[in-house]
């Protein structure tokens, strides 16, 4: 599907504010409600938007003790892979996690209350999985940029 500028713009403003109205992204747009609401109806079918969701703030709801964790599976066969990945996707604790090359086979950014909720979410979630072989964790000092948009370039 090919995207035109208004397309592209009508992106950025939804992720900005995905709460905003048809009527207020039309006055944006300067197009028509039923033209706005067709696009994003178009943007979503083809998968181009895919959720819209509320950003909550970390530190009120007690999980702004960030880390990075540096996973390396004992076996890279698929079936090792799909069971660790499966498991992963169960751990409320783990925000986001990437399949990497390099030294490690995972990064993964884990949000928790504190350091004691770190070390217990080790001790009974991560180390416990028979796949992992190895960790090495980084804790996060500062959150320099964090971003929640694609800038369309």
């Amino acid at each position: 599907m090919k995207l035109d500028q208004i397309d592209y713009k009508l992106i950025e403003l939804l992720q900005q504010n995905c709460k905003q109205t048809t009527k207020e992204l039309a006055d944006q747009l300067d197009l028509s409600t039923t033209a706005v609401y067709e696009r994003v109806k178009k943007l979503e079918k083809q998968n181009i938007i895919t959720d819209y969701v509320a950003i909550v703030n970390k530190d009120k709801i007690n999980r702004s003790f960030m880390t990075m964790a540096h996973v390396k599976i004992k076996s890279h066969s698929k079936d090792a892979i799909i069971k660790f990945e499966k498991k992963v996707n169960e751990i409320p604790e783990v925000l986001e996690c990437f399949h990497v090359s390099g030294e490690y086979d995972y990064i993964l950014k884990i949000g928790v209350h504190d350091m004691e909720a770190y070390r217990e979410f080790m001790l009974s979630k991560l180390t416990t999985m028979e796949e992992v072989q190895s960790t090495h964790s980084m804790f996060v000092i500062k959150e320099v940029k964090n971003s929640k948009t694609y800038s369309i370039l």
